[in-house]
């Protein structure tokens, strides 16, 4: 298996006017920026960088997008893998294949984003089937993060955080909450991706409590049937 072949080559750009966080998130958000802005003053206080980021909470409310939009206000390129994908029959293989991509971004100071990453690092002893292969990858892991460079930055994304080991989490300086958005913030949304169209396409009953990934189809979705009908009046 070629590792580099498995990384996402997503070139979407976002922004981070296009990220909806909460107000406690987008704070450690933008700390986190400023931080790797001024990596050499901090560094002349004796002052540590954080480089290790854990995003956890439900699906489809905002972590791949918070990565894509840290990267680019820190003009750094984004090496996104989601974990599901890389997962072996031969848990050594796995963690050769995690050690490549750590060395990757290192040498190219990167930001790093492990999605699903609970798929390796579950908490040691949970894992009724090659339980000592599953330990050892978790300190592999353990290692990697331990001596993960400062001017690289790693995220790791997870709906499922009660699962990851406690001394991976540990390892990590943030950790930034995601939940569903409430009602004002998914307007503010639906008004963003609704912007671009028309008005007549943005007439239709908006829903709440679900997820912007959820909203975002929905709402395209009913732009897309107001559309199609509007075409087959106008040819009738």
């Amino acid at each position: 298996m070629n590792i580099y072949d498995l990384i996402i080559n997503d070139k979407t750009v976002v922004t981070l006017d296009e990220v909806f966080l909460a107000p406690e998130s987008a704070t450690a958000v933008s700390q986190l920026i400023r931080e790797h802005k001024h990596i050499a003053a901090l560094t002349a206080y004796g002052l540590p960088v954080n480089t290790k980021i854990l995003l956890k909470g439900q699906s489809g409310c905002g972590k791949t997008t918070t990565a894509k939009a840290i990267a680019q206000a820190l003009g750094k390129q984004l090496l996104i893998l989601n974990l599901s994908n890389i997962i072996c029959s031969r848990i050594g293989e796995t963690s050769q294949n995690i050690k490549q991509l750590f060395d990757k971004a290192a040498r190219e100071k990167s930001v790093l984003f492990l999605d699903e990453f609970d798929q390796i690092g579950k908490a040691r002893g949970n894992d009724d089937k090659d339980v000592g292969e599953m330990r050892r990858l978790v300190n592999t892991l353990l290692q990697l993060i331990d001596y993960f460079p400062k001017d690289a930055l790693l995220i790791c994304a997870t709906n499922h955080a009660e699962i990851i080991d406690t001394a991976l989490l540990r390892r990590f300086q943030v950790h930034i909450n995601f939940q569903l958005p409430d009602k004002e913030t998914l307007d503010r949304y639906y008004d963003q991706l609704l912007r671009p169209l028309p008005a007549s396409l943005q007439q239709f009953e908006r829903k709440y409590n679900r997820s912007f990934a959820e909203a975002r189809d929905y709402a395209f979705t009913q732009a897309k049937g107001i559309l199609l009908l509007e075409l087959e009046q106008a040819e009738s």
